[in-house]
Order: structure tokens, then C-alpha cells, then sequence
């Protein structure tokens, strides 16, 4: 590192020495707890919910009450309490340990930071449906894009899901979408539009990641945004699988028995005696 280098970074550290700066908020002990320009307990309780309070704290802008709605039900359609869900089995597992409550679900969380499933498809997701918005919008051929992406090793992020065909909760996003009064924005008409293409070409659809990524781009959300906002996507069904785990006997989630397990490895052998000297 050159010295300019090392003496920029140094003076930035001497300018935050023995003291903290925020933009988000702080409290003042005896006047009140401070939260983007707000006074949380004059302004914010009882007046707004707890989603319009996590997208506040996480990007310094207040949701109109709809759009706090529609995140809401999206963490719904990612709590599932199926404890075959690899995030669900950590905290399933966990349960059948005894494990304390936040250690379990922290697990179980962390553990769903993946690239297929969980928060971490967002940034794939909105990244190409906004550089194919970007892409069409100067005169790009739509379907060009597609069979160009498709030959990627990538693929097509937000589209097709392992397991099933089709998503359900893109049904049901799509019809509260229209229920709280959205209109279509230029994001989600191309996303859907991708997924009719696809499904009569090759019978594959848009996935929930894709279709929340271009209903929320519409929104004004930004790749930081969403990837914040979602590190708590499963949690509820993280936590409906801890439960019902802690709630029944030590070890009772997926116990083995030594002949449940197929040894398929070298047969018995003696062990090499020790030469002696």
C-alpha cells in the first residue's frame, strides 16, 4: 500500500476516533429514542408496523402502509414450517438438541444465505431483470437477450425452480399485488412477459425471487435494499420447525441407528503390527 494511500485511510480513522456517527438515528437518555429524523415512542408506536419500521431502519425511507403489506406477505411465502427445507433441518436439528431459541434460529438463518433459495437469489434476481429493462428500453431485442442468457452458465436468474414447476406464491404475490391496488410497473410487465415466453418455449416460469425482485424494482428498491431487508426471509418457519423439535424428546429429530447407515468402504482388515526394534 502506498504511503498516500495508508495516510488517506488513517485520516479517516482519526476522524472517527473514540466516537460513533450515525445517519440512522440514536437515543438521547432523558428526551427521546431518535430514528431518522422520527421520535420513535411520539411518532412511530401505534402509528406505523413493525415492517414500515424494518424498511425505514433499513434503507431511511417509510413505506406507505401497502407496500409494508406486500413485503410482510413475503416473508410469509419463505416461512414454511417444512423441516425438509435445509434451513428449516438446521433449527429442527438444533431443537433436537435443546439448543436456546436464538441459537437455533440464527443457525437456521444463517444457513439459508444461499444462491438457489433464501435471501440470496435477490441480488441475481433484480440485477437482470433491471439490465433487461435497461436493455429493451434502448432497443434490444427481448428474446435475443433471453437465448443469449440461457447459453450462460448462469441461466436466467429469477426463472424456473428445481423440484417443482411453476410457483405458487408468484400466484398468490401477483393477485395481492392487484388487491392493494399496484399497477403493473415497467419491471414486473417484462418479467412477466419473459415468463410467458419461457413457459410456452421450454415449460418453465418465473420463480417468487423473480417476481419480487420486479415488483419491488418498480418500488425504488435498490440491490442494498433487498438483500438487507430479506437476511430475515425465513425466519418464521425456521422457527415453527425449532419449536416443534425442542418441544418433543432429546434426539428425536431424524435419530439413526448404526444399521441405518450402509458401509460401503474397504472390508475389515488387520491392523499393520508395529515393527520391533
Amino acid at each position: 500500500m502506498s504511503s498516500n494511500k495508508r495516510s488517506s485511510n488513517w485520516q479517516g480513522w482519526d476522524q472517527q476516533r473514540n466516537k460513533i456517527t450515525s445517519s440512522k438515528g440514536g437515543w438521547k437518555i432523558g428526551e427521546a429514542v431518535y430514528n431518522h429524523g422520527y421520535s420513535m415512542m411520539d411518532d412511530l408506536i401505534g402509528q406505523i408496523s413493525w415492517f414500515q419500521l424494518l424498511v425505514l431502519n433499513t434503507t431511511g425511507r417509510l413505506p406507505n402502509d401497502k407496500v409494508a403489506t406486500w413485503l410482510e406477505n413475503c416473508f410469509s411465502c419463505l416461512s414454511w414450517p417444512d423441516s425438509r427445507i435445509w434451513c428449516n433441518q438446521v433449527a429442527a436439528l438444533a431443537g433436537s438438541t435443546k439448543a436456546r431459541p436464538v441459537a437455533a434460529v440464527t443457525a437456521g438463518i444463517q444457513a439459508s444465505d444461499a444462491l438457489l433459495y433464501g435471501p440470496g437469489v435477490i441480488t441475481h434476481c433484480l440485477g437482470f431483470i433491471q439490465q433487461a429493462r435497461q436493455d429493451v428500453d434502448q432497443g434490444k431485442n427481448l428474446f435475443d437477450i433471453i437465448q443469449k442468457r440461457q447459453g450462460n452458465t448462469l441461466s436466467l436468474p429469477g426463472y424456473a425452480r428445481p423440484i417443482a414447476k411453476g410457483d405458487e406464491r408468484v400466484t398468490a404475490m401477483y393477485r395481492l399485488s392487484r388487491e392493494l391496488g399496484f399497477d403493473i410497473g415497467p419491471h414486473e410487465a417484462l418479467a412477466m412477459e419473459i415468463s410467458e415466453y419461457l413457459t410456452k418455449e421450454e415449460g418453465e416460469s418465473i420463480n417468487f425471487g423473480g417476481y419480487m425482485a420486479a415488483f419491488l424494482a418498480d418500488q425504488g428498491f435498490s440491490n442494498p435494499d433487498l438483500s438487507r431487508l430479506m437476511a430475515l426471509w425465513v425466519s418464521a418457519g425456521v422457527q415453527a420447525c425449532y419449536a416443534e423439535s425442542a418441544d418433543n424428546p432429546a434426539g428425536y429429530y431424524l435419530p439413526l441407528q448404526c444399521q441405518d447407515i450402509t458401509y460401503t468402504g474397504a472390508p475389515p482388515r488387520p491392523l499393520p503390527k508395529k515393527p520391533e526394534r
